[in-house]
Parts: C-alpha cells; structure tokens; sequence
C-alpha cells in the first residue's frame, strides 16, 4: 500500500470518529446554552426554537432538493425526524428539573439498549447490570453531600429521552443510507414541524422577540446544525458498534460542561453513576456481536 493510499485510509477512519466527538461536544455545550433560555421559553419553547432556526440554517446550506433520492424510502425519514424532535424535546423537559449530567446519563440508556439489543449473552448482562447501579446512583437521595433528591418527572422525561435517541440511531443509519446529504436537512425539518405546535402552547409570542434571537441562533448552531450534520456523516461510515462506543462519552461532557458554564454540581454517588453508565455502555458495544450496521425497519 502507497504513502497515499495509506493516508486516505486513515482519514476514512479518523475523520468520521472525530465527527463523532465534536457532535457529542457541540451538543452538551448548546444544551448548557440553551438551559439560559429556559426562564423566558420554557423547555418546549426553547427546543422549538432552537429546532427551527436550525432547520432553516441546514437548509439554506445544503439545499436538499437537489439531486433528490429517486424511489428513496420515506418511512425512515419520518421515524427520523419524530425521533428527532422527541430526543430534543424530552431531554430539554428533563434538563429543566435535572442537572445536566444526570440528564444525559438517563438519556444514554437509549444507545445503551441499542448495543444489548437481542443479545443473550453472560457479558452483556454484566453490562446491564452494571447501567442498572448506575441509573440507582444517579436517581438515589442526598447522602449529606448538599445535593437533593432527583425529581420524578424529570427521571421520566430523560428516560423518554433515551427511547427516541435509540430509534434515533437505528432510523438514523436507514434514512442516511437513503437520503445521503439530504439526511440531516430534511429530518430536522420533519421535527421542527412536529415540536412546533408544543413550542407555540407553552411559549406563544415570546419565540417571536427578536432580543432572543441572536442567543437562540448560537443555541440552533451549536446544538442542531453542527452536531446533527457531523453524526449524519458518521453514522454509514461507522459500524453501530463504534458508533456506541464513541457516544458513550456523553454523560461525561454533558457533566463536565454542566459543571463550567452552569455551575452545577453531582454528589458523590451521581458522579459514580454517570460513570458506571459510561463503563455499562462502553463495555456492551464493545463486546457486542460484530455486524457493520444497525439492522433498519423496512
């Protein structure tokens, strides 16, 4: 193999697991923007907010009606952007009463089930096992650390976070395999029509107040346009496997990042619970049974 053939191979590594890193960063950081937005919007007018001007940036950029997919499949574009939208609108509800860390340890559950998914083996019960200490860390009571109880209703909302992150996942890898470049675009536009109605009952008028709107568009930039475009590359040039074992660095920046722009703290057993979800989701996509992709609904 040449100097270059070598090198072209080692970007076609490099480069999509590096989509995959700055997407989980970009995306912690927008989640710690936009929580500042929560007291004028809400969750739900935040996420709408953000979903939307991101759509309308991704779509100036990369102007999907061209070359448009002939017969392409149109079920996993839709599961897609209702993936989507909930994955953004439930764990914005859920940031609003846990803090972030938790949060997104809750959340990563989802691709956490996607690595265990029909598997039956001794390992991966381990893993399960070990998520499942995890989770009880996170949700446990103050151990006289200054850090209460997690809300009930936040536990759930992260945890419906986790489910439409899964189907994120698999319906993610079905569309872009059909849609190419056009994948990010259009998903996020199918959810921006989804979330509205939600954005519009809680926050009204106020998403209208143009004072908002430069914060609201580095929120959109940082936590839409730029993480979903990188994990729309990455996702068919990585296996399902890798692709798990990268995410599974969330819960950490989601708690590192928590911690420098909003403050926050975790007691002792949260900090040992956001990493033994990490540990439980690291192991279980690497001692997962070897395939390239994900297997895609019909």
């Amino acid at each position: 193999m040449t100097t270059s053939e070598t090198r072209t191979t080692a970007l076609a590594i490099l480069l999509p697991v590096a989509a995959v890193l700055a997407a989980t960063a970009a995306f912690q950081v927008g989640a710690s923007l936009a929580k500042s937005l929560f007291s004028v919007l809400g969750p739900q007018g935040t996420a709408t907010l953000r979903i939307i001007l991101g759509a309308l940036m991704m779509l100036a950029v990369t102007r999907p009606w061209r070359g448009w997919p002939a017969k392409a499949p149109l079920l996993p574009l839709i599961g897609l952007g209702l993936a989507s939208a909930g994955a953004v609108l439930f764990f914005y509800m859920a940031l609003d009463r846990l803090p972030q860390g938790v949060a997104i340890a809750l959340q990563f559950l989802g691709p956490l089930g996607v690595a265990v998914a029909g598997s039956r083996r001794l390992a991966d019960l381990l893993w399960t096992v070990l998520a499942a200490g995890g989770v009880w860390g996170l949700v446990g009571q103050d151990l006289g650390t200054g850090v209460g109880g997690l809300d009930v209703l936040g536990v759930f909302w992260a945890l419906c976070a986790a489910a439409s992150w899964a189907a994120y996942i698999v319906w993610g890898q079905a569309a872009s395999r059909a849609f190419g470049h056009a994948t990010a675009p259009l998903a996020i536009s199918i959810a921006a029509l989804v979330i509205l109605p939600f954005g519009v009952a809680q926050a009204g008028t106020e998403l209208l107040r143009l004072e908002l709107l430069p914060w609201a568009l580095l929120v959109a930039l940082v936590s839409t346009a730029i993480p979903f475009s990188l994990e729309m590359y990455a996702l068919p040039r990585l296996p399902a496997k890798t692709f798990a074992v990268l995410t599974s660095l969330e819960p950490a920046f989601g708690a590192l990042f928590g911690m420098m722009l909003l403050h926050e703290r975790l007691a002792p057993a949260q900090l040992l619970g956001v990493a033994a979800v990490i540990a439980a989701a690291v192991g279980a996509a690497w001692t997962s049974r070897p395939r390239t992709q994900l297997p895609a609904p019909d």
